[in-house]
């Protein structure tokens, strides 16, 4: 019977496909770039996950994350993930994690990982993944800011010292400069942000604006650099 990971192995060879199935790999945030970088990593025959998020799916999430729709609306984004990566591969390992990452939190992954994969929001948080890939040694991955952005052919891979224009990326590169850390390989987008008009907010209340086809692509762009990088 075919392999459902043939395809996969005419590109990258049958040793690669075995690498990939044994290798373990830690996604923090499972939203409109972190279910598309599980969604990726799953489909190209990564065997062993972590997933670390706390929130639930809303309705507001459908118009990008994978895993939203309105059945999965009220249940753990990391359950919900898990599911739908074992039904892409029921032979998938999967640890999940329903808690916020902050730097008093325990060490989720050590340096039997072999990539750790940041798509959470908050500085704080993104600077402590990045902080313990580096101190057990996992090559790192981060995201920078997708929200309020319409154009997905402006993303870039590169490392946060060279990047520009993201206002995300500009507070990461002081915080991680202050802290000693020289490197960090991010996925940006050189768009500039567009701009929200405030009357649209009620109460006060001011979330980022999201499209489908623009977050899914930064996610995707990540699992390919998780898998180019693994093999």
């Amino acid at each position: 019977m075919e392999s459902q990971f043939a395809r996969t192995e005419l590109v990258i060879g049958k040793e690669a496909v075995e690498k990939l199935n044994r290798s373990k790999v830690v996604i923090f945030g499972i939203g409109g770039v972190g279910s598309y970088v599980v969604e990726g990593l799953a489909r190209a025959g990564i065997g062993n996950f972590i997933l670390v998020d706390k929130d639930e799916v809303s309705k507001s999430n459908i118009n990008r994350q994978i895993i939203a729709t309105w059945d999965s609306i009220g249940r753990d984004k990391v359950d919900v993930a898990k599911e739908r990566i074992l039904s892409i591969n029921p032979n998938c390992n999967i640890e999940i994690y329903k808690e916020f990452f902050l730097p008093d939190s325990r060490d989720i992954f050590d340096n039997s990982v072999n990539y750790v994969v940041d798509c959470v929001d908050t500085v704080t948080a993104k600077i402590e993944i990045v902080m313990r890939a580096k101190k057990f040694n996992v090559p790192v991955i981060s995201c920078m800011g997708t929200g309020n952005k319409l154009d997905p052919t402006r993303f870039e891979v590169s490392d946060i010292y060279k990047t520009e224009v993201c206002p995300l990326a500009k507070v990461m590169r002081k915080e991680l400069k202050s802290r000693g850390i020289d490197s960090l390989k991010v996925v940006y987008s050189k768009e500039e942000p567009i701009k929200i008009d405030e009357s649209l907010f009620e109460d006060g209340e001011r979330v980022p604006g999201s499209i489908s086809f623009v977050p899914s692509v930064a996610g995707l762009i990540i699992a390919g650099e998780v898998i180019k990088d693994i093999i």
